[in-house]
């Protein structure tokens, strides 16, 4: 591939809802512009983007992947990303690499959650944007519907520059809105041009109206000229738009059908046509040495810099870290300084990827996006820089993971491959969090959903070989109690030689605060337990907090206090008085009213105020606490409650399904409180019959 330079480069970032057909779209893309010479289907596992084998075995995207193509003298990095929620972490790391969205509607399906969900994230990070209609090769498909649709939902920004053209209920050609001309297309895919059909003329005069009032808007000379009655030359009003679109003030919708490459070529040169250029964006980052901001602008004359937007690890095809380069050109051989790890990094070679098949260029300039392979210690969110010129970029917010599964590897030989592989997955996937729970005994795995983790489970399996099994976590219950106990218990064995003797006289009663396990106090008097024993009876407690007599769970709030007991001059031994303390513990905290403390959890839960009733609704099934509402904007609620976290296992699925994919959550331990007694009985039995077979089986 040839080198380009920043004003021939357009980063593409294509949105939508899962199955919409972004891939598909990217496969016109290819063909079209003659990387492949034939497309390739999701069905048949055989397009460019979904080069993995578990988006081939699901057809569906689970990646971001690059796909960059020649049209018109120009570069395009078309970024095709996932469309399922459980993969957002992949979107947003590409709607940072990008300068402009096309969001991708299907002419059947319609506007969906996915479509919504795309929008926002656009004017989050303020991305121009266009919408592509396609499937309108489709029988059912209605472009007007969208439009409408689209139209509700976002206003007047809304401009069609297209309108079909149908012939006997076949989707034949369009109408451009801007050159106001109707466009038919050849047996050979070519288009022709053909005369504007009367039932399109009603809509045609109402979005060229409406297009001609956002142009006038751009500049007071256009604003008199239009109200004088004159009309603009067709450069006039693309150079009108292209501001328009890429200060978010129009949004262009154009179709076509990605099946039969229809409404592609046009989509290929209104991206170059509308969409800035790297050189006119901005991008400014912080210079370390000195504290100054550095305005890298994508400027090829300044310092070397760019950042990791994404990395790619793969059993396969190796290390890659993807990165936009933010200034200067980026040869090979160029020793670049990561300051977030202090180290060097030489690249020895540089390659842009295209799906998974790297090609290898001498250089890259501001504003491209490529690939270095073998990077020892950089990651995503790292930035690139030179040693005298050491620059930091701000990291992409990446949404955190709630959805939480226990993992057990199926084969104990394979625990430490089980780490080793989610190491590497967890470089790849900023979304993927795995947590040793050393408390509970457990090893957690948290992700954006119950589909994200199971496909996880899946990648560990077919290629990194190793199997692990997903069950529901293990609450962190807490026990405590609520009296004052008074105890004695005397360890004693006989079994020639040397016996052993402990006695210890014990009171135990609640400390007040549970932010800590136990506090120990000694008020023994004449010597009844010499002092050199009080550390061992301070063993025993330590040890017996650690599993609760209740159910198992650690001990939380106790108070205990030595006041009395006894000691053989001979027999009396430091393991004497550690094992008396332990059945003191257990006899005094079972008869000093014991009770079991569940976590509860403050969350938070965001959805259309149309659903807000359906969430606390739920939320009271779970045990929770409607604690208000706040309005979050854009016709949104944001319910706060409190609820025990028994209840979130399975949430996230359940408020997608309640909430048609649109409600989000998030929620953060808060602190413990008194379970009821039912929770408490059945928590109990669970745990007296989990240590039973775990007994059995030794």
């Amino acid at each position: 591939m040839n080198v380009y330079t920043s004003d021939k480069i357009r980063n593409v970032v294509l949105l939508g809802h899962g199955g919409c057909g972004k891939t598909t779209l990217t496969e016109a893309m290819a063909y079209l512009s003659g990387i492949t010479t034939r497309m390739g289907k999701t069905s048949d596992g055989n397009t460019i983007s979904d080069y993995d084998k578990e988006e081939q075995k699901r057809q569906f995207s689970i990646s971001t992947s690059v796909v960059p193509i020649e049209w018109e003298g120009c570069k395009i990095n078309i970024l095709d990303t996932p469309g399922y929620f459980d993969f957002i972490g992949e979107v947003e790391e590409a709607v940072a690499a990008a300068a402009g969205a096309v969001i991708v509607v299907s002419g059947k399906a319609g506007v969906e959650v996915g479509t919504e969900k795309a929008w926002d994230i656009c004017e989050k990070y303020k991305l121009p944007r266009m919408f592509f209609v396609t499937d309108m090769d489709v029988d059912n498909a209605s472009y007007r519907q969208v439009v409408e649709d689209l139209e509700g939902r976002y206003g007047k920004k809304i401009a069609p520059f297209h309108l079909p053209i149908r012939e006997d209920e076949k989707f034949v050609g369009y109408v451009n809105v801007v050159s106001e001309t109707g466009n038919r297309w050849t047996k050979d895919g070519k288009v022709e041009e053909c005369p504007i059909p009367d039932y399109s003329q009603e809509y045609l005069t109402q979005y060229r109206e409406s297009l001609m009032e956002a142009v006038a808007e751009t500049s007071e000379d256009f604003m008199e000229r239009y109200f004088g009655g004159e009309t603009f030359s067709e450069a006039e009003i693309r150079s009108a738009l292209r501001t328009n679109i890429n200060d978010g003030s129009i949004v262009p919708v154009t179709m076509g059908s990605s099946v039969l490459c229809q409404g592609v070529y046009t989509l290929l040169d209104d991206i170059i046509k509308y969409f800035q250029s790297p050189e006119d964006r901005k991008i400014a980052g912080v210079n370390q040495k000195t504290s100054e901001i550095f305005e890298a602008d994508y400027d090829f004359s300044k310092p070397k810099t760019a950042f990791v937007w994404k990395t790619i690890v793969d059993p396969f095809i190796g290390k890659y870290s993807l990165i936009k380069v933010c200034s200067g050109v980026l040869k090979s051989d160029d020793v670049l300084f990561n300051y977030d790890k202090d180290t060097e990094e030489k690249i020895s070679k540089l390659y842009i990827l295209r799906g998974n098949k790297p090609i290898e260029v001498q250089e890259l300039h501001a504003g491209d996006i490529g690939a270095i392979p073998k990077l020892t210690s950089t990651k995503t969110g790292d930035t690139l820089s030179t040693k005298a010129n050491p620059v930091m970029f701000p990291k992409t917010e990446i949404s955190k993971p709630y959805t939480c599964m226990r993992y057990k590897a199926k084969n104990k030989g394979d625990i430490d491959k089980v780490s080793g592989a989610l190491a590497k997955m967890m470089d790849e996937d900023m979304t993927l969090v795995n947590v040793n729970d050393a408390e509970n005994r457990q090893t957690l795995l948290y992700g954006m959903g119950d589909q994200h983790l199971e496909i996880v489970a899946s990648k560990l399996q077919n290629a990194y070989k190793v199997e692990i099994e997903l069950v529901e976590p293990k609450v962190a219950f807490r026990e405590t109690i609520k009296k004052n106990s008074d105890v004695e218990y005397k360890y004693k064995k006989q079994s020639g030689g040397h016996g052993q003797y402990g006695h210890v006289k014990m009171k135990f009663e609640p400390l007040g605060t549970m932010d800590k396990a136990y506090e120990f106090e000694q008020i023994v008097v004449g010597g009844a337990v010499p002092k050199n024993y009080f550390p061992a009876v301070e063993k025993g407690l330590v040890e017996s907090v650690v599993k609760g007599p209740l159910a198992a769970y650690p001990v939380v709030g106790v108070k205990a206090i030595l006041y009395d007991g006894s000691y053989h001059p001979v027999d009396s031994s430091e393991q004497a008085f550690k094992m008396a303390t332990i059945q003191a513990f257990k006899k005094g905290f079972m008869e000093a009213g014991p009770i079991l403390l569940e976590p509860i959890a403050s969350l938070k839960v965001t959805v259309p105020d149309s659903f807000t009733g359906d969430v606390m609704g739920d939320l009271n099934k779970r045990r929770g606490r409607v604690l208000g509402m706040n309005p979050a904007g854009n016709g949104k609620t944001v319910v706060e409650a409190e609820l025990p976290m028994t209840g979130l296992y399975g949430y996230c699925t359940i408020l997608r399904s309640m909430t048609g994919g649109r409600g989000v959550y998030e929620y953060e331990f808060v602190r413990y409180e008194q379970a009821p007694s039912d929770v408490q009985e059945k928590e109990v039995a669970a745990r007296a019959s989990q240590l039973a077979d775990e007994n059995a089986e030794a």
